[in-house]
C-alpha cells in the first residue's frame, strides 16, 4: 500500500497501452527494418509496436554509433514484455526493486496513428524524460493526442546513463571521438521516420519533436547538433535544461574535477579494471548489468556524465554556446519551450526536512503528508522553479533568438486543481509539478493508482486537457501554438519575453517578465525565510543546476556569504541526520 505514494516521484510516467488492444486486421505495413501489423485502440487509432531502427548496440557494437539494419520484410511481432534499455529498476522505468533491468536489444520504436485519416499528417516524435538514466516508450500512450489531433506520434528507446554517454581514451584515442551514443541513437530514428513514416500516414516534411525533462533537454541538444539538419521542422522542449561536460570532465582523470562524480576514469576503477591499462575489448566484455549497478553504486549528488561536447555529435563550444551560434542554427525550426510552475516539489514534497509524516489510522498504510513550514516551502519552490524557467526557458530561446531562429514561443504550465486526499493535499505539495503537464497533453492520467488524484475526471482538468492538446497540436501543424480560449499567444523574443500562462478555466494569462539568475539569487539574500544553512543550499543549487555550474556565482554570491560551506557536505549530514532520526530522508 505504501507504492501508492511512492508513485508521486515518477518523472514523465504513464500506464502502458491498455492491454486490451487486439489485432487491427489490417495488412501489414512493410517498413525497411521489418513488417509489422497493427493493434487497434481506444479512439479508433491504430498502433504499431516494437518496430527495430538499428541493429542492437551489443558486442563490438557497444559505444559505438548506431549502425543500420538491413533492409527486410521480415513480419514483426509486439514483445511480450516492454522493450527497456539496460537501467537500474525503479519507479521511473515501472520496475520495483535495486537490480538492473533491461537488455541492450533495445533500439525500437513505436507508431500511433489514427484509423483511416487523410493524410499526410503532422508527425510528433516523442522523446522520453528520466534524466537520460531511466525511462522508456511503453510508458506513455498518446493515442488520445493522435486521434483528437490528427497527427501520428512516435514514441522511441535510446541507449541510457553509462551505455548512451560515455567518453574513454580505451575507446577511441585522439580528436572526434565521439561520447554522445544516446544522442546518435534519436537522430538514427529521426533518420526512420524519413524513410518510413510515409507508410503510416505521416508526413516526413512535418516532424515535430517533443520532449519532457531529459527530453526536452534532448530535444535542446538536437537543435545544437549538427548532426540533426532536416530530420525535423519544429520543436518543443517541456522543462529541459541546458547543461553539458567537456570529454576532459567526463573522462575526468584521476578526479581533477572534484565536483564531477562517475567520471569513466573511476567508473573503470569501480568495474575493478586497471584505469591505466583497461582496453576497449575489456569494456565490452562486462555484462551490461554490472555496468548499471557499478555506476549506480558510485556515489553522486551532482554532476554525472550526460551530454558530451565531442565536437562531432555536439560542437566542442559546448552545448550552451552551441545554441546561440549561427553556425549550428536551423533557423527555420520553430521552437516552443516551456516550465512548471513548482517544478521541484517533485522532488521535496516527501523529504522530511520539509515535510511531516503522521500516522492517523497505522504504519502498514501511506502516511499522512504535511508541510512542516508552508510559507518557506513556497519560497523555495517558487525560486527553484522560476531558476528552472530561467535556465531552461529563457536562456536557450535567447540563445536561439541571437543565433536566427524567428518563431520562439514559451509557457509557464500552472495547473494545480488536483484532488485532494485525507492523507496529501496534493494541491499545495505538488500542484504543476515536474511532468505532472504530460497527462493533460496525452490525455491521460499518469501516476498509476493516484492518477484520478493528479488527473482528476472535473472540468478544469477537462478544460485544461483540451488547452495543452490543442495548443501542441496547433504547433506540430503550423509552427505556432494559437490562441489560448481566444486569447493571443505572442512570440518570444528577448525584448518582449512573452510566455503564456497555461492553467484552466479562465486563469491563462500572456505575461512577459524574465528573471535571471542573479535577479533570483538576489531575492533569496533579501529573504528571512531561511537559515543560514538553507541560505547556502538554495543559492548554491540555483547556481549549479540545470546549466553548466557557475561556482563562482555561488563563491561570490551575497558577499561570499557561502564562500566557506561546503553545501554536497552539508547535504549530506542533513540527510543522514534524517535517517538516523527516522531511518530514511522520505516519508515513505
Amino acid at each position: 500500500m505504501r507504492s501508492l505514494l511512492v508513485l508521486i516521484l515518477l518523472s514523465g510516467l504513464t500506464a502502458c497501452a491498455a492491454s486490451s488492444q487486439k489485432p487491427s486486421g489490417a495488412d501489414p505495413v512493410v517498413t525497411d527494418t521489418g513488417s509489422v501489423r497493427s493493434y487497434l485502440a481506444e479512439g479508433d487509432v491504430l498502433q504499431w509496436y516494437d518496430i527495430p531502427f538499428a541493429q542492437p548496440p551489443v558486442g563490438e557494437l557497444r559505444w559505438r554509433a548506431p549502425v543500420a539494419l538491413s533492409v527486410t520484410d521480415q513480419l514483426l511481432t509486439r514483445m511480450d514484455e516492454p522493450v527497456i534499455c539496460p537501467q537500474q529498476a525503479s519507479s521511473v522505468s515501472g520496475v520495483e526493486g535495486d537490480a538492473a533491468i533491461g537488455t541492450e536489444d533495445c533500439l525500437y520504436l513505436d507508431v500511433t496513428a489514427p484509423r483511416g485519416a487523410d493524410g499526410p499528417l503532422p508527425v510528433m516524435f516523442w522523446i522520453h524524460g528520466g534524466g537520460n538514466t531511466s525511462g522508456h516508450k511503453n510508458t506513455y500512450d498518446f493515442s488520445r493526442l493522435a486521434a483528437e489531433q490528427n497527427v501520428v506520434v512516435v514514441t522511441i528507446n535510446y541507449r541510457l546513463g553509462p551505455l548512451g554517454w560515455f567518453t574513454h581514451p580505451a575507446l577511441d584515442s585522439g580528436p572526434g571521438a565521439i561520447a554522445n551514443f544516446g544522442t546518435l541513437d534519436i537522430i538514427a530514428a529521426l533518420g526512420w521516420v524519413q524513410r518510413n513514416i510515409g507508410l503510416f500516414g505521416g508526413d516526413s516534411d512535418n516532424v515535430t519533436i517533443f520532449g519532457e525533462s531529459a527530453g526536452g533537454h534532448n530535444v535542446l541538444t538536437l537543435l545544437a547538433s549538427p548532426l540533426s539538419e532536416g530530420l525535423f521542422h519544429k520543436a518543443i522542449s517541456q522543462s529541459g535544461y541546458v547543461r553539458s561536460l567537456s570529454p576532459r570532465q567526463a573522462y575526468n582523470r584521476e578526479r581533477e574535477f572534484s565536483q564531477v562524480d562517475r567520471g569513466s576514469w573511476e567508473f573503470t576503477q569501480a568495474l575493478g579494471l586497471d584505469a591505466r591499462a583497461v582496453t576497449a575489448a575489456d569494456l565490452r566484455a562486462e555484462d551490461a548489468s554490472n555496468i548499471i549497478m557499478t555506476y549506480f553504486d558510485m556515489p553522486s549528488d551532482h554532476s554525472s556524465p550526460g551530454i558530451i561536447n565531442d565536437g562531432v555529435v555536439i560542437p566542442a563550444e559546448g552545448f550552451a554556446a552551441a545554441l546561440a551560434n549561427p553556425k549550428y542554427a536551423k533557423p527555420s525550426v520553430p521552437v516552443m519551450a516551456g516550465a512548471n510552475n513548482e517544478e521541484v516539489t517533485l522532488w521535496i514534497g516527501l523529504n522530511r526536512y520539509f515535510v511531516d509524516a503522521a500516522y492517523p489510522l497505522t504504519k502498514w498504510l501511506p502516511p499522512k503528508v504535511s508541510l512542516k513550514d508552508p510559507e518557506m516551502y513556497k519560497f523555495w519552490v517558487r525560486q527553484r522553479s522560476e531558476g528552472w524557467k530561467a535556465q531552461g526557458v529563457d536562456r536557450p530561446l535567447t540563445s536561439l533568438e541571437s543565433a536566427g531562429y524567428k518563431s520562439l514561443y514559451a509557457y509557464r504550465y500552472d495547473w494545480n486543481d488536483q484532488k485532494d486526499s485525507f492523507l496529501i493535499k496534493f494541491s499545495e505539495v505538488l500542484g504543476a509539478a515536474h511532468a505532472s503537464e504530460i497527462s493533460f497533453i496525452q490525455g491521460k492520467a499518469m501516476y498509476g493508482p493516484i492518477g484520478s488524484y493528479m488527473y482528476p475526471d472535473t472540468e478544469s482538468a477537462a478544460d485544461m486537457t483540451d488547452i495543452m492538446m490543442t495548443a501542441w497540436g496547433n504547433f506540430a501543424r503550423t509552427g505556432a501554438p494559437g490562441a489560448v480560449k481566444g486569447s493571443a499567444w505572442a512570440p518570444y523574443s528577448a525584448l518582449a519575453p512573452h510566455y503564456m500562462v497555461l492553467d484552466s478555466m479562465g486563469q491563462h494569462a500572456l505575461r512577459a517578465d524574465a528573471a535571471n539568475i542573479n535577479q533570483i539569487l538576489a531575492t533569496v539574500a533579501e529573504s528571512t525565510l531561511l537559515n543560514d544553512r538553507e541560505r547556502c543550499i538554495l543559492a548554491w543549487e540555483l547556481s549549479t543546476a540545470l546549466g553548466d555550474p557557475a561556482y563562482g556565482t555561488y563563491q561570490r554570491w551575497n558577499g561570499g556569504e557561502c564562500a566557506n560551506t561546503d553545501v554536497r557536505a552539508l547535504r549530506k549530514t542533513i540527510r543522514e541526520s534524517l535517517e538516523e532520526e527516522f531511518g530514511t530522508a522520505s516519508v515513505l
